[in-house]
């Protein structure tokens, strides 16, 4: 009797440690996706430091090799199509960030702004406005923690920062609105476009096939017709000016339409 007691102990104590090493084994998992979504942003979220894509590559590249080490460790399917497919989508993901630096800067040199005005926009009013939009968006509480923390010390050296205090509200407020266009233009998620894509694949097997000449028209209806809750299209967004209503375009050069064909009877009838 004893010796069972023991038995059923040793085995208690086993499944114990069992169980903990998979609750660490998930916990370090999450962890790892959780840094990938938080390493996409024009500057680290840890302290708000402009990066370029290949440091946001880098990063990505890291966190994917360590999520295949964790898998390889702890003998779980390695799935090399999955994570081969994400490695070569890194460069072209992290490329987001120096195509939204580039519209940016080119904003900028058409203001012709000195660079200590430029300094001032990039790491400090352009960073404001960025973490507010973010902050909005998340929904996961240890990133929204994490950006709020990080917004708290940005709005501190907005506020003391020597060209904050030199604009006036009115001007001060304009800079915002521009700024604020900008931190919304950087779309860190494809979900929208990834629907569109599953829509159309769904059709395409529903109808055994598609006309080719329907994807354009699909395409503008869901660049120009497409509205988001403030009213603005995928369009007006990304090339930051309005476009005629796409409905009124297409009917203003629709001519008059021919009289329907009248029958035979009611021509008669009417001689």
């Amino acid at each position: 009797m004893p010796g069972q007691v023991a038995q059923a102990q040793a085995r208690v104590a086993a499944c114990t440690t069992s169980v903990h090493h998979w609750q660490e084994v998930g916990s370090a998992w999450r962890q790892h996706l959780s840094n990938v979504s938080r390493i996409l942003h024009p500057w680290r979220l840890v302290d708000s430091i402009r990066q370029t894509s290949k440091e946001v590559e880098e990063q990505l590249g890291a966190e994917l090799k360590a999520i295949e080490t964790l898998l390889e460790t702890n003998g779980l399917p390695r799935k090399k199509d999955t994570l081969d497919k994400v490695q070569k989508q890194l460069a072209g993901i992290s490329a987001l960030v120096d195509l939204w630096w580039q519209t940016v800067r080119h904003d900028l040199t058409q203001l012709a702004m000195t660079p200590r005005w430029t300094q001032w926009t990039e790491d400090v009013l352009l960073p404001l406005q960025y973490w507010q939009e973010q902050l909005r968006r998340t929904r996961h509480p240890g990133q929204k923690t994490q950006i709020a923390l990080v917004l708290r010390a940005v709005e501190e050296a907005f506020e003391q920062h020597p060209c904050t205090r030199q604009l006036t509200p009115e001007v001060l407020a304009g800079w915002q609105v521009w700024a604020a266009e900008h931190a919304k233009a950087f779309q860190r998620a494809s979900s929208a476009v990834e629907g569109r894509n599953g829509y159309l694949s769904q059709m395409q097997h529903n109808h055994r096939g598609l006309p080719t000449r329907r994807y354009p028209v699909w395409t503008a209806l869901h660049n120009f017709d497409c509205r988001a809750a403030d009213g603005t299209t995928p369009a007006s967004r990304f090339f930051r000016r309005s476009f005629p209503d796409l409905f009124e375009s297409v009917l203003s050069k629709i001519d008059e339409l021919p009289m329907p064909r009248q029958r035979r009877q009611a021509i008669a009838a009417s001689n």
